[in-house]
């Protein structure tokens, strides 16, 4: 205690020291140092330095995520933003198209994460069938259904310790959503016919290319396992979005698809023609990262020289029709309505709307951005859609 009294006296706000003994009574004591003085300005000056630091942000890319090429502002944000998530042992939602590299942020956030040493397991949530969800993530017993003819840990347990990454999260049946919610709240999972819960220490990085905010207005996605999940949240942009991505990514996957070549039969040195690096530079890339490879690795079988030219291309393009892609191509002739064209548009939307909504007007009408129901009402009134007043 007497220590303690000594310290206090010697911070910022300073008192006299006093003490007593039989021999001299009540006397005044002091001690030649001056924790206010000595101390304080070092640790509040090293306490600053810290908060500008972390203001900063990390300086530069770190090398667990090199593999992310890119020179873009958008994409580099996100890498930024990563970084100083990786550190955090906290779940990650990661947004974004088919094919903007979910993957490859989930493996670079492990690695970059202290649980690096330990595994990282990803799953595909949308590849599995929905009666085997549970199952598949947090395992079962024998017995448990036919077919369950032995034990089965799940991708929890065989995660423990390290990153369990789940791709597609959007597509988990809503019996699992609970007992995902479950195992990040708990922190254990109960496999199916146990009745005894397994602890697990597992960081959870799920990803989707739904809109989850969507689907947990329609009821699809439960609230509290999205809030759960989105504690670090990343966007990635897709390509078209990435100004000055798709040359750099047009040059590093045409070396590795050189490498990969090298010493096969009449393998080649391939190179991109003026023109054909042109036409890939102009197209707006769907299939994002993913389709840029292979588009790419496609016209190198294709090409029959050095050179890959733009008929190469042309040909390795996967020109897939989606529904809208010709709403802007329509010809201009004597009978075009652009009214009628804008109420067909109009009309798909307000039946898609009130479809993922089990024909809710209000929640209909929140998803396509109407301020209220009845602006919705009437909009359908003059669209001559019509749905059933009691669902309402």
């Amino acid at each position: 205690m007497a220590a303690i009294w000594i310290i206090l006296a010697k911070t910022r706000f300073p008192a006299r020291l006093i003490q007593t003994s039989r021999e001299h009574g009540l006397e005044s004591s002091d001690f030649l140092f001056d924790l206010a003085s000595d101390f304080l300005p070092e640790y509040l000056r090293r306490s600053g330095d810290r908060i500008e630091r972390l203001a900063e942000g990390p300086k530069g890319p770190a090398p667990h995520f090199s593999k992310i090429l890119h020179r873009s502002a958008a994409m580099r944000q996100q890498v930024s933003l990563a970084q100083r998530i990786a550190v955090h042992d906290v779940p990650v939602l990661v947004l974004g198209e088919t094919g903007t590299g979910k993957e490859l942020f989930a493996e670079a956030l492990h690695s970059a994460s202290e649980r690096a040493a330990n595994p990282f397991i990803a799953v595909n949530c949308g590849a599995i069938a929905p009666e085997l969800a549970s199952s598949e993530l947090f395992g079962h017993k024998k017995g448990a259904f036919t077919g369950a003819i032995a034990d089965r840990k799940g991708h929890f347990q065989e995660a423990n310790g390290g990153t369990l990454f789940l791709d597609e999260v959007g597509d988990l049946p809503l019996e699992t959503q609970v007992r995902l919610l479950r195992a990040l709240q708990a922190k254990e999972v109960t496999p199916l016919g146990s009745s005894k819960p397994v602890k697990v220490d597992v960081r959870v990085i799920a990803a989707t290319h739904r809109d989850l905010a969507s689907d947990v207005a329609t009821g699809r996605f439960r609230e509290d396992l999205f809030h759960r999940l989105a504690v670090g949240i990343l966007r990635l942009p897709p390509l078209r979005e990435r100004d000055g991505d798709v040359d750099l990514l047009l040059d590093a996957f045409l070396d590795q698809i050189n490498e990969d070549a090298r010493g096969k039969p009449e393998a080649q040195e391939k190179k991109l023609s003026i023109g054909a690096r042109k036409l890939l530079l102009a197209y707006p890339w769907p299939g994002n990262v993913r389709e840029l490879y292979h588009t790419l690795l496609r016209a190198s079988i294709w090409s029959m020289g050095p050179e890959i030219e733009p008929d190469d291309v042309r040909s390795a393009l996967l020109q897939i029709q989606r529904q809208g892609d010709n709403v802007l191509g329509r010809p201009l002739t004597q009978d075009f309505d652009l009214q009628g064209l804008l109420d067909e548009i109009s009309r798909e939307y307000v039946l898609r709307a009130l479809k993922q909504t089990g024909d809710r007007k209000t929640a209909a009408a929140k998803l396509l951005g109407f301020a209220n129901h009845q602006t919705l009402g009437n909009w359908m009134k003059r669209l001559g859609v019509e749905v059933d007043e009691s669902t309402e």
